[in-house]
């Protein structure tokens, strides 16, 4: 029989069996030691260091692989769970002698180094992405930086901007999200850095593609990458924010020629101009209709549609208002996402609503889950839509 007081011994225990335990020599609270209860799913990612965890000192850590984030949670038991430790571990004699140095027969012994008090569980939670807005936020890329381009020296001081390397040391989310974070709010990457370009820069870009679109006889639907990038880079825009300004206002194809072309997406165009008129406060409705008609371009045509999830209308007496309210402007966490939307109207219709929560993201809750966590529903008569209070 293995005389070993060792985590062996207790694997080849057999059903029915039983096993005396001692106090290892080294035996205390190790805090250093925790238990982790893992998914099968996860073995191969922890087993081949492809998992990561994240937070700064003063934040929860998260676990995160490559493509998700999970909260790690301490359960409690009430259980006795014993941390044996692997005979190369164990100081404890493996052969018991006795006076006259005789081997003695002794049974399997296993050395306890902790007693634990519980594990810790992950739970797939929604990456924490708020954070990322408000760092990128800090020092968007300005008309200034702009011009200053071509004479930017890696060695100048740069506050508050970020590299990859730095986003991941403080954005609790996987990789893959963090990129897709970054493409949600349009992020670009400038000399190494992330960086959000700002409106103003942004505007006088797509203004110069469209201006040069009308001189050269461009199609929206087909703008040719290369010509419209040379041309505005002879206005003094560098080509990465041609390209990017590009990618955030169109769709990139190739033509029957094989040559990369550009067409310009409608939505998103509109959406641009609406927010400019926007930009300073609330606009009469019929006023605000008037000047948005005016600024698109010609060809396009405005669709109320268009602006779901990006302004608020309100009667005031007889006039009716608009006003700008993105939903991309509204915190990723449910709890925080429906406070504020309740604090801006103590009741929404659902068609009003349903724009500014299509986006949540809540791993094994439904857009009905969140509903009914969140609000109160209430519908007077079967042919009204329904009103959604705070619960």
């Amino acid at each position: 029989m293995d005389r070993s007081g060792d985590a062996e011994a207790v694997l080849d225990l057999q059903a029915n069996s039983s096993i005396s335990v001692a106090y290892h020599p080294d035996f205390g609270p190790h805090d250093d030691l925790i238990l982790l209860e893992l998914d099968e799913k996860l073995l191969p990612d922890v087993l081949c260091e492809r998992v990561s965890l994240r937070g700064e000192a003063d934040e929860e850590a998260v676990f995160c692989t490559k493509s998700k984030t999970y909260a790690i949670k301490f359960v409690g038991t009430s259980n006795s769970v014993f941390l044996i430790p692997p005979s190369k571990s164990s100081s404890l004699p493996q052969i018991a002698m006795d006076c006259d140095e005789q081997n003695l027969e002794q049974p399997a012994l296993a050395s306890v180094l902790k007693v634990a008090s519980g594990s810790l569980e992950l739970v797939e939670v929604a990456p924490r992405l708020d954070k990322l807005k408000l760092l990128l936020l800090k020092k968007p890329f300005s008309m200034k930086e702009l011009s200053e381009m071509d004479t930017f020296s890696e060695s100048e001081e740069q506050n508050f901007v970020y590299r990859w390397d730095d986003l991941i040391g403080q954005i609790q989310a996987s990789d893959e999200e963090l990129r897709l974070g970054l493409e949600a709010l349009s992020a670009l990457e400038i000399n190494g850095y992330w960086r959000i370009v700002d409106e103003k820069c942004m505007d006088s870009v797509l203004n110069m593609i469209l201006h040069n679109a009308v001189l050269n006889d461009w199609s929206f639907d087909a703008l040719p990458e290369n010509e419209v990038v040379c041309m505005l880079e002879s206005d003094g825009f560098p080509p990465e924010i041609s390209t990017h300004c590009l990618r955030v206002y169109g769709n990139k194809m190739n033509n029957d020629d094989g040559i990369s072309v550009w067409k310009l997406n409608e939505k998103r165009v509109c959406v641009h101009f609406a927010k400019g008129i926007l930009r300073n406060g609330k606009v009469k409705m019929d006023k605000f209709v008037e000047e948005w008609n005016s600024k698109i371009p010609h060809g396009m045509q405005t669709n109320n549609n268009m602006l779901e999830g990006e302004v608020l209308t309100e009667r005031i007496g007889v006039e009716l208002w608009v006003r700008a309210f993105s939903v991309s402007s509204l915190p990723s966490t449910p709890a925080q996402r429906f406070s504020i939307l309740f604090k801006e109207r103590p009741k929404w219709e659902w068609n009003d609503l349903e724009p500014y929560i299509r986006d949540l993201k809540v791993p094994g809750l439904t857009s009905e889950g969140l509903l009914l966590k969140y609000t109160r529903r209430s519908q007077p008569r079967p042919d009204v839509e329904p009103i959604f209070s705070a619960r």
